[in-house]
């Protein structure tokens, strides 16, 4: 890859991707407040919806602890507290291994539902279909790079010595494209799939991550009744207002 694509993709780019996040928030909020929602198809398919939203949330909050864990804290802190290489490599692939194997299971129930699924997939947006599809790839490609660790020569490459120190670059603005020429090519595709995600966001359903009805837990709850034979019998059913 010539240097010029070295500049863009590893320096450039991802500013790019950072001021659509940012201002693609923004016009979606001015614009379109009444879509800021998941737009829940609960009502037309239940038992796929079910596991494949548990295990993918299950999943992904793991996988992205593990992320935080792995790229935002140099590997110097936890050499300082008696976190070896070889124990913070086998924690990564164990836990990491399961974590991803669960988002993985998650989004393809999801993945599955939406395009498979008639009814389900009559309701679904272009982006809709596009936010699965790309997060299925990011994530078969995750476990790729992981798997890629367990094969013989491939616990050679260190990402905390190499995509971790470029990450932190990026977020004080001191970049350094050169730690990423020795990157193979499937952390790479990980992270350009991964900028594809953020630039997206803004404009699909994931935007009702930043809306979570933390208010939900203090809601009084409904009681729904029936009527038996002139007779209300409150039912076992609740839900919160």
């Amino acid at each position: 890859m010539n240097e010029f694509m070295e500049q863009f993709l590893w320096v450039i780019y991802p500013y790019v991707i950072a001021v659509i996040f940012i201002m693609g928030h923004i016009f979606r909020y001015m614009t379109d407040q009444a879509g800021w929602t998941t737009k829940s198809s609960e009502f037309l398919e239940k038992e796929q919806l079910k596991w494949g939203s548990l295990l993918f949330h299950f999943g992904i909050l793991a996988v992205l602890g593990g992320h935080f864990s792995g790229l935002l804290v140099p590997k110097e802190w936890f050499n300082a507290v008696g976190v070896t290489d070889e124990m913070y490599h086998a924690a990564a692939v164990g836990g990491g291994g399961v974590a991803g194997l669960a988002t993985l299971a998650g989004i393809l129930f999801l993945t599955v539902r939406r395009f498979s699924n008639a009814r389900v997939s009559s309701v679904s947006s272009f982006g809709d279909k596009l936010v699965v599809v790309v997060l299925l790839a990011e994530i078969v490609v995750g476990i790729a790079g992981t798997a890629s660790g367990l094969l013989p020569g491939g616990a050679g490459f260190d990402y905390r010595e190499t995509i971790a120190p470029w990450l932190r670059g990026l977020l004080i603005f001191t970049p350094d494209k050169t730690l990423m020429s020795s990157v193979p090519f499937v952390f790479r595709a990980h992270i350009l799939l991964g900028l594809m995600i953020f630039a997206i966001w803004p404009f699909t359903r994931l935007v009702h991550v930043w809306s979570a009805p933390l208010e939900y837990i203090s809601r009084a709850y409904i009681h729904y009744r029936t009527k038996i034979s002139g007779n209300l019998v409150v039912s076992k059913y609740q839900t919160r207002r």
